[in-house]
């Protein structure tokens, strides 16, 4: 018996089939993620969003799988020529390649020489000779000779046997399973410079890749960043990537491969020195270099750019939820500065709601150098408005507006305002669409760009949604992968994010109310209209008056949606409005309380009979849920604000030296470690070696986007810009370091003995001399990386 798609995914998931199978059900229905993440889960038994995500990508894949299985046995069934055994085997595939292997020898297919000397009854010849080797080929071709065909002799009789046999061997499903597994665990990529280049080598864009220009490794070792380099050299024209199938053909590329072998034990074609051994084993090697080679290897690229694709997209996917769910200041008046030099610096002042106040634009800077202006401008509007947050873009200039904005404070006397200089990545983005053309139709781009800076301070979240993610600058190589899937990836993202926050309903932009679950653009537009129409919602109820907002729409949403003020307190939570009779079952537990007098009050709440509230409807898991909410009654889950300071008189990399130690906030993390903005226009690396004084595998494990951290030089390139850093104070005592780093080496010894012992051809390490330190090993990713976060 077949598994069924509920019991893989279950296995998969670490899940129980029942919960995979409400899971889909609801998803069928045309439930979102986040709703039934947040508010089903007594039904799934608490799967969480990221469960319910990869549940669904899973279920598409699963499905996609099972409507080419039947497409495929009906195309072979249609040509009565499926048996059994093969039908069996069909069914029992698991991956598309597997089901695809099996197809290979009914799939229709143009003419082809095989299929020519087929038709010209050269299948007999071709299975004579594999089954009896003993045959003499010459002798035995002479009897299938035709005149009126291309087959006129001996000689080329046997050429169409050979395409017979050479097909018959690329189609064997059995093989072709083999050869990968061999090729994946024991073969290496190599990577050089390609020849015409190599009088240019010295030049800006093959220097980039110059650690490939004599590279090779295992290719089940190789990480997704390095991959992803490869192959854009490769396409860039400037690098040669093969595949060599043993270790030892790095060196002698004229050696055999080890598959020439595999193929020849799995055909049982051997050398016994019989008179069509000869013939069959160049059979075998032909089949090899012509048919599996290019297959193979074209196969094995496409799967390891996959890969490596979806391990860009997964880091890519991370880091913007660390950004979208990075501190906001909260309902603060801001003042928003988007620094330049000479074409000035623009400024903006929004109210708690972030709507725009003042603007105006400011010359401190030369060539103009209207110091004292610039500050007496800045002061009238602080006093003005009652600033009590600076926000200082991170372009050109920033440092020096920070020098001024420093001295505006020193000047305020009493209520002092914070400053923070922040990424205004995508901005400039946000400022020239059709949204910010909306909003501020009579504005110039660059104050709106000023906005989205004071903005993004306040609410990261509500801000950075109204913004294409790949123009954010937290991506690894995101011009290299599939766009269809990483926009997929980032959509669930914004929406996972938005929903886990919550919106207010009042204030919320079109933009951010259509990330909500169940509404789409036009719903969330008809939302605003209603709105300035009929004055600010009451209540969650009034939803249902919105047009084209309907009851399946409405039970999707409303739970994530909040009205702060309103005449029901608990649509300001994250109750959802089906739960409300539950909330009165919990009030009628006391005598002398009502709904406002419960919420927050948790020596009541967590007196609360849980077992007296259960039902039919509500759950354990649900009552627990409803009560822990109102409790804190629309908590946010994002943390605390806290304001980065910048070194004093560090500016730029000519500033940097060795050891010094720096304040700075991770703005991106890869797999090879994280980029830290310590306020010199250029972020600096902490390699992945230098987060920790113990091993690491994944950056993320200590350091997100968004965090503050401390951090000391390594080492700074200036003519390259590059800044190395570390995490780890370079004044430690090395006795400290070296357990963790001795272990490491000792696990890296053993892992490398392990591979070499397994490795059946295995003569001689023949690995790269080169060093790869930190800095070097990673030099030639940076450029990329960092004109990515651009």
């Amino acid at each position: 018996m077949n598994p069924t798609i509920e019991s893989i995914i279950a296995g998969e998931l670490s899940a129980r089939p029942e919960q995979v199978a409400a899971a889909i059900t609801l998803l069928d229905d045309g439930a979102t993620v986040p709703f039934i993440a947040r508010y089903r889960k007594e039904v799934t038994g608490s799967l969480d969003d990221i469960q319910l995500r990869l549940l669904h990508s899973r279920l598409n894949y699963l499905r996609d799988l099972e409507e080419r299985r039947l497409a495929i046995i009906k195309s072979i069934s249609d040509q009565h020529k499926l048996t059994p055994e093969l039908n069996k085997r069909l069914l029992k595939a698991t991956t598309k390649t597997v089901l695809e292997d099996l197809y290979l020898p009914f799939k229709p297919k143009r003419r082809s020489k095989a299929s020519i000397a087929r038709e010209a009854g050269l299948q007999g010849l071709a299975d004579r000779l594999l089954q009896n080797p003993e045959l003499d080929p010459v002798k035995t071709a002479s009897d299938f000779v035709k005149p009126d065909t291309n087959f006129v002799d001996g000689k080329s009789c046997l050429d169409g046997a050979k395409q017979i046999l050479m097909e018959e061997f690329s189609e064997d499903a059995v093989l072709l399973g083999l050869l990968r597994d061999w090729i994946w665990k024991y073969s290496y990529l190599r990577s050089s410079l390609v020849k015409s280049r190599s009088k240019s080598s010295q030049k800006k864009d093959a220097q980039k890749y110059r650690d490939y220009f004599e590279y090779h490794e295992l290719i089940n070792k190789i990480p997704s960043h390095r991959l992803l380099a490869l192959f854009r050299g490769r396409n860039e024209g400037i690098l040669q990537v093969a595949l060599m199938t043993d270790e030892a053909m790095l060196e002698d590329k004229t050696r055999e491969s080890t598959c020439l072998k595999m193929i020849a034990e799995h055909l049982s074609i051997e050398d016994h020195q019989r008179p069509a051994d000869p013939w069959l084993n160049s059979v075998v090697q032909w089949t090899w270099r012509v048919k599996l080679t290019t297959h193979l290897e074209s196969e094995l690229f496409k799967s390891l750019k996959e890969t490596a694709e979806q391990k860009a997209i997964e880091i890519f996917a991370k880091n913007l939820k660390d950004l979208l769910m990075a501190a906001p200041a909260g309902q603060r008046i801001v003042m928003g500065l988007d620094p330049a030099l000479r074409s000035g610096v623009k400024v903006v002042v929004t109210d708690t709601t972030g709507q725009l106040l003042a603007h105006t634009v400011i010359y401190p800077h030369a060539p103009q150098k209207q110091w004292s202006q610039s500050l007496r401008k800045l002061l009238t509007l602080c006093n003005m408005h009652k600033v009590s947050l600076i926000s200082i873009g991170n372009g050109t200039g920033s440092r020096e507006t920070e020098k001024l904005v420093k001295e505006l404070i020193s000047e305020i006397p009493n209520n002092k305002p914070e400053f923070m200089i922040i990424s205004e990545a995508g901005a400039s983005v946000y400022s020239a669409s059709e949204l910010a053309s909306k909003e501020f139709p009579d504005l110039d781009v660059s104050l709106r760009g000023a906005v989205s800076i004071a903005r993004r301070i306040q609410d990261p979240l509500s801000e950075l949604v109204k913004i294409d993610p790949k123009s954010i600058g937290v991506g690894q190589y995101q011009h290299d992968v599939n766009q269809r899937l990483l926009s997929q990836s980032l959509d669930a993202v914004v929406e996972d994010c938005v929903n886990a926050v919550g919106v207010d309903l009042n204030i919320a932009s079109a933009e951010v109310l259509s990330k909500v679950a169940g509404l789409s653009s036009s719903t969330a537009e008809n939302i605003v209209a209603f709105r300035n129409e009929h004055g600010r919602f009451d209540n969650r109820k009034q939803l249902l008056d919105v047009p084209r907002l309907g009851d399946k729409a409405f039970e999707q949403s409303a739970g994530f949606l909040r009205i702060s003020g309103g005449s029901n307190p608990l649509d300001g939570s994250a109750v959802h409005p089906e739960a409300y009779p539950l909330v009165e079952k919990i009030i009628q537990q006391s005598v002398n309380k009502d709904l406002k007098s419960i919420l927050g009050d948790q020596a009541f709440l967590q007196k609360v009979e849980i077992s007296a509230l259960t039902s039919q409807q509500f759950g354990v898991i649900t009552v627990k849920d409803v009560i822990k909410e109102l409790e804190k009654p629309g908590r946010d889950p994002r943390p605390e604000f806290k304001t980065v300071v910048y070194k004093e008189g560090v500016e730029g990399i000519k500033d940097l030296q060795n050891a010094m130690q720096l304040e700075g906030v991770i703005s991106n993390v890869t797999n090879f470690g994280a980029f830290v903005d310590i306020g010199v226009h250029q972020d600096g690396l902490i390699h992945i070696s230098q987060l920790s004084s113990g091993f690491v595998s994944d950056p993320r494990s200590i350091v997100k986007a968004g965090d503050i951290v401390k951090v000391w030089v390594l080492e700074v390139d200036s003519e390259r810009k590059r800044i190395s850093l570390t995490l780890v104070n370079p004044t430690a005592k090395l006795s400290k370091k070296q357990p963790a780093r001795a272990a490491e080496a000792t696990n890296k010894t053993q892992e490398n003995q392990a591979v070499k012992k397994n490795h059946p051809v295995h003569k001689k390490s023949r690995h790269n001399t080169k060093k790869e330190t930190p800095v070097s090993a990673f030099a030639s990713l940076l450029s990329n990386a960092l004109a990515n976060k651009k």
